[in-house]
């Protein structure tokens, strides 16, 4: 295994520490020391090196859906089938032109990384942060969300089919109040709708917007849908989870690999391509993910978002 190599991002060279080292082995096989093993059948193995790559490649794409965003990283030094840690202060060895915003909290303050620019994706990287998860606010306005996202989560893994009729509803709905929505898989197991807001509503009033919309949704399809927020009441439901628009929480950033077998990437998508039948939550992966953030999966999504005291008027008169 090689001890390093350097890549140069932007203005910062920087230098990539074991390069070679397998973050996500083959199924079936690797220890993650970089040797290989088992048979390698079922799909490739992705080094640090590859993770590197890729966040070089997508930084046009995802930089956007980072900016300004306090960030919380999901950190696996031994790989993705390894222990992982969730880190929300900027570490003392960070560089000092990597931002950060502190952010109130209970007893104190956070310092949370923010990502500008694509050397703090690679030095991120570096670091072994697989997956990052972004608020739903912007550091110079942290109240008040630009975001609000629907999680569509399904019982069990088999179950996508009525994730993806469900998403139509939900679309449908968004429609009928004229809010803009998008659309990405979680690569995992379901999908995020994600409705751009104009920023001017607090978290409490956007959470009871979304629950409203859940809730009616859930109403119209009382034997397929729930917002029930404990499992043991979902049965084999799938539940609407609006639980994110809330202050300090995060959901997963566009474009972010996820810690699971495959490598497969949060992917933007756009409506039509809800109809391909080789659609699944992990369908992208960090093989094709830049092939398809080519393709502007949210061209059509406005640059603004939009106010909800209209659609809040709208959504009354339905329910």
């Amino acid at each position: 295994m090689s001890g390093g190599r350097s890549v140069r991002a932007g203005r910062h060279t920087l230098r990539i520490h074991r390069p070679d080292k397998v973050l996500f082995p083959p199924p079936g096989g690797g220890d993650g020391d970089g040797s290989g093993g088992g048979d390698g059948s079922g799909g490739p193995e992705y080094t640090k090196a590859d993770l590197v790559e890729y966040y070089r490649s997508v930084a046009p794409y995802l930089l956007p859906q980072l900016r300004d965003r306090p960030l919380m990283l999901e950190r696996h030094p031994d790989g993705a089938g390894g222990p992982r840690f969730m880190q929300k202060n900027v570490s003392p060895h960070y560089p000092d032109w990597i931002a950060r915003v502190e952010v109130a909290k209970e007893g104190g303050t956070v310092c949370h990384p923010v990502c500008q620019n694509t050397a703090t994706l690679v030095y991120l990287a570096d670091q072994a942060c697989l997956t990052l998860h972004r608020w739903l606010s912007r550091s110079g306005n942290l109240d008040r969300p630009d975001r609000l996202v629907f999680d569509l989560d399904p019982a069990g893994e088999d179950d996508f089919p009525l994730v993806r009729e469900t998403a139509r509803h939900l679309g449908e709905l968004l429609g009928e109040l004229r809010l803009p929505s998008a659309l990405m898989t979680t690569g995992s197991r379901g999908l995020h709708v994600i409705v751009p807001l104009d920023g001017r509503h607090g978290y409490e009033e956007v959470r009871a917007f979304a629950r409203d919309v859940a809730d009616t949704l859930a109403a119209a399809h009382p034997d397929r849908l729930t917002t029930a927020a404990r499992k043991k009441d979902r049965g084999d439901r799938l539940y609407l989870d609006v639980q994110r628009n809330a202050y300090a929480q995060t959901a997963v950033a566009p474009w972010s690999v996820r810690a699971l077998p495959g490598a497969p990437v949060a992917a933007p998508l756009a409506w039509e391509q809800l109809d391909d039948p080789g659609l699944h939550a992990r369908r992208w992966t960090l093989a094709d993910a830049v092939d398809q953030a080519r393709t502007g999966p949210w061209r059509e999504l406005p640059r603004t978002g939009r106010a909800l005291g209209p659609a809040r008027r709208r959504l009354d008169a339905l329910r």
